[in-house]
């Protein structure tokens, strides 16, 4: 199953995505600041991306919107000193799968291949969702991209300016 992204106009600067690491569990999680924020009741939920290998990342969504996200399970995750962010990005908003009414909390699990790579320092990780061949980048937050395939699936997603994981003293 895809999940098939809308894209729209952002109205205003995108939020910055603020990484934590958990060092108990290796869980890496982001936050937008600010979040989305809509009139009336906000729609929430989530989607959960299973890999083959286990690994999970869980994409927080508030008024269909991504407002955070978590990488659970780690996939196997390749080092690639070539690897760099893409330099054509477009800014939108990307609403997440259509809710199904207003004030509902809604969660979609979602199997697909997912592989993972970093820089060799990792602090950029770009994750690839299902098997699409071109994409495009949207920015979803400052250091959060959502790649977009041509039919509007959701292809990947890079993570900017990871801090580093925390050292034992």
């Amino acid at each position: 199953m895809d999940i098939i992204v809308q894209l729209g106009p952002r109205k205003g600067a995108a939020p910055k995505a603020v990484y934590r690491w958990d060092p108990d569990t290796d869980i890496l999680s982001a936050r937008l600041r600010p979040g989305p924020s809509g009139a009336g009741p906000a729609e929430s939920g989530s989607v959960e991306l299973e890999g083959a290998d286990g690994s999970w990342i869980v994409l927080d969504l508030v008024d269909r919107q991504i407002n955070g996200l978590e990488v659970v399970v780690w996939p196997q995750v390749r080092r690639n000193g070539a690897l760099a962010a893409p330099t054509e990005v477009r800014d939108a908003v990307a609403l997440l799968p259509p809710g199904r009414e207003v004030g509902a909390v809604t969660s979609v699990e979602v199997e697909t291949p997912m592989t993972a790579e970093s820089d060799p320092q990792e602090r950029n990780f770009h994750f690839r969702i299902g098997l699409h061949a071109e994409c495009s980048a949207v920015r979803v937050a400052h250091d959060l991209l959502l790649e977009v395939d041509a039919g509007g699936h959701v292809a990947g997603l890079w993570l900017l300016n990871v801090p580093p994981f925390p050292q034992e003293p």
